[in-house]
């Protein structure tokens, strides 16, 4: 029996249980470093397929990486599993897919590791929906988890089977004002309104976005506004998305909109502070040959593609992108355009089409997967690829 039939003949024996499996974290959502039921699960069933798993990575809880070595000596392929689930909205993402599908791909490769030779790991990232300590493929990039990873390979649905597409560099962050409480009927003038502070600031960035190139973005909202109408606010708090098409320009972008808080803060007389709530996020830097060779072993399977230039917010396998050669392409889940972040998305992730969806998307995975195991001037040239894209 050849790898490639013995990796599709494993996926269709699995095929209930990882549906089964996507349908359970559906059920259950968690949001950010809170997923101990996904992690848990995911982890019970690597264990039970001869991974070897360690818990609690770089500062999350909820993460893990599992590991499967063959005897024979390889590449080394990290396949990335999320799991983490919007506030309110649930698995309005798909995480639930990913986790699945990226499970699926892992099982599948690990019987067949010992005859092609290398090691598969799995790493379990939460909280890629951001929030407080959020973004744990940047904290396993900076504690240099990826260091001995050849390539990392996952899948991410989405209207459209496409290859991985743009996504911007993001930086979430807290901006604070502090002032002085008085009673603002008897003797304002004793106090320094820090609503005043955040009120400019918001403005600030409105007069700003004039200024700005069109791939940047700035969205935010006010998270503490004062307390009682008759009391001078003397704290303010808002959060803020800054996002732009680089790493570099986002930078600049930063030190723009600290200025002005800056600015605001002593219009009015209070002080600020700024915090980065969780890591900067990069962009995603496609590999071409990775991603084309996923693309090929969709075609086999039958599957149409988009090539339609699309793009997508922010995620943090932009960060392991810009050190080991990465694809995040798009699964198709349904028939029709649907937002992600949206209800109507969060009940496709569970329909017939998303369950196919693992499935194909686990074949196409392990299969690219085979081929960098087995063809080394395949890996040379991807990773030569990889050398020259990051050094322009």
């Amino acid at each position: 029996m050849s790898y490639k039939v013995k990796i599709i003949d494993t996926l269709e024996q699995l095929q209930p249980r990882l549906q089964e499996i996507s349908h359970i974290i559906h059920a259950h959502p968690e949001t950010s470093n809170q997923e101990v039921f996904a992690c848990d699960l995911l982890c019970s069933e690597l264990l039970k397929h001869g991974f070897k798993v360690e818990k609690d990575i770089a500062g999350h809880s909820t993460g893990f990486i599992a590991t499967h070595t063959s005897q024979r000596p390889g590449p080394t392929i990290g396949i990335l599993v999320e799991y983490d689930a919007l506030p309110g909205l649930g698995h309005a993402c798909g995480h639930n897919l990913i986790a699945a599908t990226s499970l699926g791909s892992a099982l599948a490769l690990s019987s067949i590791l010992e005859e092609t030779g290398g090691t598969l790991k799995v790493f379990g990232t939460p909280a890629e929906e951001g929030g407080v300590n959020g973004s744990a493929k940047a904290s396993y990039v900076h504690a240099g988890l990826f260091k001995d990873v050849d390539v990392a390979l996952m899948t991410h649905p989405g209207s459209h089977n496409q290859p991985t597409p743009k996504s911007l560099a993001i930086a979430p962050m807290d901006f604070e004002f502090f002032g002085k409480p008085a009673h603002a009927a008897s003797c304002p003038e004793e106090g320094i309104n820090a609503l005043d502070a955040l009120l400019l600031f918001y403005n600030g960035i409105n007069a700003l976005r004039q200024q700005l190139t069109s791939d940047v973005c700035i969205h935010g909202v006010i998270l503490d506004g004062g307390t009682a109408p008759n009391i001078i606010p003397d704290y303010t708090r808002a959060r803020f998305y800054l996002r732009a098409d680089t790493r570099t320009s986002l930078e600049d972008v930063i030190t723009k909109v600290k200025h002005i808080a800056d600015g605001s803060a002593l219009m009015t007389g209070c002080t600020t502070q700024y915090t980065h709530i969780q890591h900067v996020l990069d962009n995603l830097s496609p590999n071409a040959i990775l991603d084309k060779l996923f693309i090929a072993k969709l075609q086999e399977l039958g599957q149409e593609i988009d090539l339609t230039p699309h793009s997508m917010g922010s995620t943090d396998a932009g960060n392991v992108s810009h050190v080991i050669p990465t694809i995040h392409p798009i699964l198709r889940i349904c028939d029709c355009e649907i937002p992600p972040h949206t209800v109507e998305f969060a009940n496709a992730c569970i329909s017939n089409h998303a369950d196919s969806s693992i499935i194909i998307g686990a074949k196409a995975l392990a299969l690219t997967a085979l081929d960098i195991l087995t063809d080394e001037s395949l890996l040379a040239s991807i990773k030569a690829s990889f050398h020259n894209s990051s050094q322009k």
